[in-house]
């Protein structure tokens, strides 16, 4: 009988100390979020049969079964897709702004106004010299807006493609560590502390594999994972395969996984694509912008006559915002007269149609159109991002609730397993007595 006390409080104290320590994991990972909450389950020892005893008929004490972590697919598949949703808007919300600092910056818009302003003091004095060099000046500046907006898209389109070329590296260099981590789940005995620590690193690779790409996932019994990009298969068992990335002519990224062309559905990775298409556009309506400007005023101006009675020359350079730039050298080339004026004309006809060509429906208003059109698609996209920022949040909050620790919980589980470890110390306790009151009755 003490033999048999003496086993039971030894289980039990071992057990409770293996309560205790897992008590203090919790505790100590509770703010890490890619910890997930453990409880060890335990099962009862039966005695064996042997001379003169009935076969388990009696019990003998405790012993740590199992490693339990918590864990819900559910709420783990719904918190990898809502992040990476997150993070396909934010990164196409960063590229935008990126893109619509550089036109604002550029200052096209004030420099369209400043440019027909100076048309408008020439023409109370069209043969005023300062007056025509300050035309000429304001041109110079106008066109090197143009220029300075397209080199601030250049930037913003090559930091795009820096993030996508480190986000590509950073996808394959997770899915090789995922890979890994499938091969050490199959060789780890499950039930252990060492299963329940792979298969929390298992879901932090998880998460940021879909905060870039987005994943399709599926689970063995052991735990381990097949990850699906673009419905292409990126890790499966030991093997994982290559993305790699190119680019397509709307300025978009194309995705192949192992050499066949995925198609992504979220991540950063996609957002920085769908920036790319945006900026592209962009481009394009500010060549288109440039273009009008360039169009308009050399065709006045080379219908007209100069202040030395000479044909009027293209005012401009160029057909885009990339080489727009001025192409008069002097003030007196300006063509403010009619055709066939002669020398030191004060008509100021044929500047009155460049004033009136610029006013009506201009680059003014076609400047002010595409920075509104920009602002407007920022702050769309800045609602889509915040209302997807709160569903991830969500998300997050219920997976936490599910898996995460609650440092009440584990307080009141370190009273229960010291009771429990102190309760099995009495036994054994009580065994040795029992020893000790046997042996002195002899």
């Amino acid at each position: 009988m003490a033999s048999d006390l003496l086993n039971i409080g030894k289980s039990g104290a071992m057990a409770a100390r293996a309560a205790l320590d897992i008590t203090a994991q919790n505790i100590a990972n509770a703010s890490n979020p890619d910890y997930a909450r453990r409880t060890l389950a335990m099962q009862e020892v039966a005695s064996k049969g042997g001379i003169a005893m009935e076969p388990g008929a009696a019990l003998s004490g405790v012993r740590p079964d199992r490693v339990v972590r918590s864990n819900s697919l559910f709420l783990q598949n719904e918190a990898r897709r809502t992040s990476g949703d997150v993070n396909r808007a934010d990164t196409e919300l960063s590229g935008l702004r990126n893109a619509e600092a550089a036109v604002e910056q550029a200052g096209i818009y004030p420099a369209v106004v400043d440019f027909e302003a100076s048309l408008a003091r020439l023409s109370s004095d069209p043969l005023e010299g300062p007056l025509r060099a300050a035309v000429i000046e304001d041109g110079r500046r106008l066109a090197q807006t143009f220029q300075i907006a397209t080199s601030g898209l250049d930037v913003a389109e090559a930091d795009l493609l820096f993030t996508a070329d480190a986000g590509v590296e950073q996808v394959n260099l997770l899915a090789g560590e995922l890979a890994r981590t499938n091969t050490a789940i199959a060789k780890a005995r499950p039930g252990s502390s060492n299963m329940a620590v792979l298969h929390d690193q298992r879901d932090s690779l998880l998460r940021g594999l879909s905060e870039l790409a987005g994943t399709t996932t599926t689970f063995d019994a052991l735990g381990r994972v097949s990850v699906q990009i673009g419905g292409e298969t990126l890790v499966s068992g030991d093997v994982a395969n290559t993305l790699a990335r190119s680019s397509n002519p709307d300025g978009s990224f194309a995705f192949t996984v192992g050499g066949n062309a995925a198609a992504l559905t979220s991540g950063s990775l996609l957002g920085g694509s769908q920036a790319m298409v945006a900026i592209s556009d962009l481009r394009t309506e500010l060549d288109d912008l440039a273009n009008l400007l360039i169009t308009r005023v050399n065709t006045v101006q080379t219908a007209g006559a100069d202040i030395d009675g000479n044909p009027g020359q293209p005012f401009f350079s160029g057909s885009d915002a990339g080489d727009i730039a001025l192409a008069l050298t002097s003030g007196g080339q300006i063509a403010t007269a009619p055709a066939g004026a002669g020398a030191g004309s004060r008509n100021a006809s044929n500047l009155q149609a460049l004033r009136d060509a610029l006013s009506i429906n201009g680059p003014a208003t076609a400047a002010d159109a595409l920075l509104f059109k920009l602002s407007s698609a920022i702050s769309a996209r800045t609602v889509t991002r915040d209302a997807l920022r709160t569903i991830a949040d969500t998300a997050g909050v219920a997976l936490s609730a599910e898996t995460g620790v609650d440092l009440d919980q584990e307080a009141a589980n370190l009273l229960r397993y010291q009771q429990a470890f102190q309760a099995s110390g009495r036994v054994i306790q009580v065994a040795s007595d029992v020893f000790d009151t046997i042996l002195g009755v002899g």
